[in-house]
C-alpha cells in the first residue's frame, strides 16, 4: 500500500527533531452543499532541524517513530 503525503504549515518547531505540522482539507457539506475547511495536526520527525514556524512542508506516512510521531518530513 503506497504511504500518504500530506502538505501542511509549520505551526511549532520548538521540540528538538520534531515539528507540528497543521494540515487543512476543505470539503462540500453533504447537506447545505457549502465548501467547510477543518484542519488537524500532526507531529512529523525533521532530522536536520532545517525547517521553521511558516514553512509550507510536505509529510509522508513512516514507522512509528515515538508515541506521537508517525510522519517525517520529505525534501522537495
Amino acid at each position: 500500500m503506497p504511504k500518504r503525503i500530506l502538505q501542511g504549515l509549520v505551526v511549532s518547531d520548538k521540540n528538538d527533531k520534531t515539528i507540528v505540522v497543521k494540515v487543512e482539507r476543505r470539503f462540500a457539506h453533504p447537506l447545505l452543499k457549502k465548501t467547510v475547511r477543518r484542519s488537524k495536526k500532526y507531529k512529523a520527525h525533521d532530522d536536520t532541524n532545517s525547517k521553521g514556524v511558516g514553512d509550507m512542508v510536505s509529510i509522508q506516512e513512516s514507522r512509528p517513530i515515538s508515541k506521537q510521531k508517525h510522519w517525517i518530513v520529505i525534501d522537495t
